[in-house]
């Protein structure tokens, strides 16, 4: 059974920084597309970023994202990073990681079979 734990999260001031993990038991990560979605309070849940199985592709949910966050994994760990800079309080979400093989469609989540719990982060003055 694959699991995956997410951590990082916390509150912080707009402009700081903020680096999640996703650490994954149960299964080698090489063959699994990972991505990290987002879920704002009230609000739909949302593609944010994916990366390869290799990291050797990644792709962001658009130009804003892709300036300011860094998706990257390192396999021999088991664990998948989200580098967040300059944090605007539209980041406010509980972002969760997912996993899946063969996804035809990275941003939809229906198409990963595997989810986190979620960790939150919370921009604010």
């Amino acid at each position: 059974q694959v699991r995956l734990v997410e951590s990082g999260g916390g509150l912080v001031q707009p402009g700081d920084s903020l680096r999640l993990s996703c650490t994954a038991s149960g299964t080698t990560l090489n063959n699994l597309r990972m991505s990290w979605f987002r879920q704002a309070p009230g609000e739909k849940r949302e593609f944010v970023a994916s990366i390869s199985g290799s990291g050797s592709s990644s792709y962001y949910k658009d130009d804003s994202i892709e300036s300011r966050f860094t998706i990257s994994r390192d396999n021999a760990k088991s664990t998948m990073y989200l580098q967040m800079n300059s944090l605007k309080p539209d980041d406010t979400a509980v972002y969760y990681c997912a996993a899946g093989v063969g996804i035809a469609t990275i941003r939809a989540g229906l198409a990963y079979d595997y989810w986190g719990q979620g960790t939150q982060v919370i921009v604010s003055s």
